[in-house]
Formats: structure tokens, C-alpha cells, sequence
């Protein structure tokens, strides 16, 4: 398998996974600004749309869309406990937070980031996240791992998306939880491989 990735972008979440599950694979990174790959490859062959991830399989197919890579991923894996199993209302609630962080976390991240989105509507969209955050750490409680005890693709994505936070002026320290979360889950090897690996650390 061969993951198409940009440092940082949420293309970390696979990678994490990737690396959790003990998958043998290849990266390839992605200029987002040129559309090209560090070997030359014009990324739009690989996805049209032009964003990561994109993890290619052996047979040559594509899967898109992060949150969809990780489950695929993760039931290749079963053993390793990184998603319940399909079916069960708890794989039900993995989807119910992978959807939130998707919709409600990533996409205000993104709007921030973005140099075209107008700058008189940030404040808006920053407030609005941090309501989505506040209500994160509601979500997460006592909890080890967003979903209990055992690490899942979602603990993967969630670290993604938060560590954002850095890069556009958005300050965890109300949310004491947050940061706790976000320490356990830097701490463990696979996140710090793949962090070194990205040149992150």
C-alpha cells in the first residue's frame, strides 16, 4: 500500500493508523500548492479532487476520504482493537464521532487556515469552534481514549485535527481535558514514529 500524504494535513490520521496497525507500506508526499508528488507524479491522477489522503492498494485502486481509509484499515486489523466491529452500535458510535470531527472540527480548522476565506468571518468561525471544543472535552470525559480503553481511529483523527489548534491561534489551555488527551496520545510510539517520520519532531 502507498499513502499519499502532506505533512501535518489530515492525512496524519492514516499515517497514524497505518503505523499502529503494523501495515507494511510506502508514503509519497504531496506538494498541495503544485498538486505534484516528490516523485513528479501530477497528484490528480491519483485523486481528482487534489487532497489527502489518498491510500493506493496493491491492485492499483485508490480510497479516499480519511475517515473512510481508517475504518478500512482498522478492519483489516482486527486484532488490534482500532475500531469495534462492523455492525455493533458501538462501531456506530466510532462513525458518530468520526462525522463530528469532520464536520464540526476539521472544517472550522480548515476556514481558518484558508487565505481566501474572509477575514471578518473568522472571529465568527473561531467562536464556533470553541464551542465545538468545549463540547470535545465534554465528549472525551474521564475517558482514556475517546472511545474507552482501547485506542481507535478516532483517537488518531481527533490528535490530527487539535493539533491544528497551534497554527492558527486557537488556545486549548481552557480546555484542561484537551491537553491531556493530546499528551497521552503524542506519547505513544506509533504517533511519535510517524510524527518523526513527517518531520514534524
Amino acid at each position: 500500500m502507498k499513502l499519499y500524504y502532506s505533512p501535518g494535513a489530515c492525512s496524519l490520521s492514516p499515517h497514524i493508523i497505518l503505523r499502529e496497525g503494523g501495515f507494511d507500506f510506502q508514503l509519497e508526499k504531496v506538494d498541495l500548492g503544485t498538486k505534484v508528488t516528490e516523485t513528479g507524479v501530477d497528484y490528480k491522477t491519483v485523486n481528482p479532487v487534489g487532497s489527502v489522503p489518498a491510500l493506493q492498494m496493491d491492485d492499483g485502486q485508490v480510497l479516499t476520504e480519511g475517515p473512510a481509509i481508517v475504518q478500512y484499515l482498522a478492519d483489516r486489523v482486527p486484532e488490534k482493537c482500532l475500531a469495534p466491529a462492523a455492525g455493533s452500535l458501538e462501531r456506530y458510535r466510532l462513525m458518530e464521532w468520526l462525522n463530528f470531527i469532520s464536520t464540526e472540527l476539521h472544517k472550522s480548522f480548515v476556514a481558518l487556515f484558508s487565505p481566501v476565506f474572509p477575514q471578518d468571518a473568522k472571529p465568527v468561525i473561531k467562536a464556533q469552534l470553541e464551542s465545538r471544543l468545549a463540547h470535545t472535552e465534554q465528549m472525551l470525559g474521564d475517558k482514556v481514549w475517546a472511545m474507552g480503553n482501547d485506542f481507535s481511529v478516532v483517537d488518531a483523527y481527533l490528535f490530527t485535527v487539535l493539533g491544528w489548534g497551534a497554527y492558527v491561534n486557537v488556545d486549548l489551555s481552557p480546555w484542561p481535558g484537551l491537553q491531556g488527551y493530546l499528551n497521552r496520545v503524542a506519547e505513544r510510539p506509533a504517533v511519535r514514529a510517524t510524527l518523526s517520520a513527517e518531520g514534524l519532531i
